[in-house]
């Protein structure tokens, strides 16, 4: 679970990177979940686009792929999502939550 100040960091790191995933109308498919999978291990943080005609929203499109991927939800605003998730060999070093 991410903390506040953890979601802001990721947020900011966010705001450099475009876009690489597109969920267009067939939604979220089994080969869009593995190349997001293999996407989040590399880089561990990836930025979505939701096309317009696509019968999911934004919110819905991840929550879709956070679940089937293990990845955390960072941020969705418009049509565009953050997921987050640590590979095992971290990339971003993270803030430290509180104890």
């Amino acid at each position: 679970m991410l903390t506040s100040k953890q979601r802001a960091f990721l947020r900011a790191q966010a705001n450099k990177i475009p876009a690489i995933f597109q969920v267009g109308k067939n939604g979220v498919t089994p080969e869009l979940r593995d190349t997001v999978h293999h996407a989040l291990e590399a880089r561990e943080l990836v930025k979505v686009s939701v096309l317009d005609n696509n019968m999911l929203g934004a919110a819905e499109a991840a929550e879709l792929l956070a679940s089937r991927t293990g990845a955390e939800i960072v941020q969705v605003i418009g049509n565009k999502f953050i997921l987050y998730r640590a590979s095992k060999k971290p990339v971003i070093e993270l803030p430290r939550a509180k104890q």
